[in-house]
């Protein structure tokens, strides 16, 4: 089936197994990885779905499957549980993927450095950086959340701070 055989009358069914392919390409080469690209694809024919759209001819519908894909991946990888689910070597090369302009990937390397560093620190010291920093959580939330009291909170956290200090001398913050 091409393009041109595609009508507007056509069912989901065959609008997704002809366009499938393509959007599932789109998002595995921006995310390099086939698990995510294939959530994406699924997540993308299910707004397709949802959306019931009427579109002038098959390129507006092609437009608008590739807008939604590249929407979709930008959405998950600036998602907080995209960027700390990995490890730190599989975030890299998944971030440089998807995003391309010069600026974007000052950010994410100068980020990839950071999360290197914390990743560094021992596990007491990094899962309150963690909190505080990346899930935004206060002391009082992470003392709670973690059962550790305030006080020592607040000592892991400065501790940590002048860990990371000699790390990231390099990192152009």
């Amino acid at each position: 089936m091409d393009t041109m055989s595609l009508k507007a009358g056509e069912s989901f069914e065959q609008v997704m197994e002809f366009y499938m392919p393509m959007v599932y390409r789109i998002a595995f080469s921006r995310l390099g990885s086939a698990h995510d690209a294939e959530d994406i694809t699924q997540d993308v024919f299910l707004k397709y779905y949802r959306a019931d759209l009427t579109y002038n001819d098959e390129e507006h519908r092609k437009a608008w499957l590739i807008r939604c894909a590249i929407n979709c991946t930008k959405t998950l990888v600036t998602s907080a549980w995209f960027r700390h689910r990995a490890s730190d070597e599989g975030l890299e090369n998944m971030a440089e993927d998807a995003l391309s302009s010069d600026s974007n990937l000052d950010a994410i390397e100068r980020r990839n450095s950071v999360l290197q560093a914390v990743m560094q620190l021992p596990e007491k010291y990094r899962t309150v950086i963690h909190l505080f920093y990346y899930e935004d959580m206060s002391v009082a939330q992470i003392s709670a959340a973690t059962g550790i009291r305030e006080t020592t909170v607040k000592s892991q956290l400065s501790r940590a701070r002048d860990m990371l200090k000699p790390l990231l001398k390099e990192v152009d913050l």
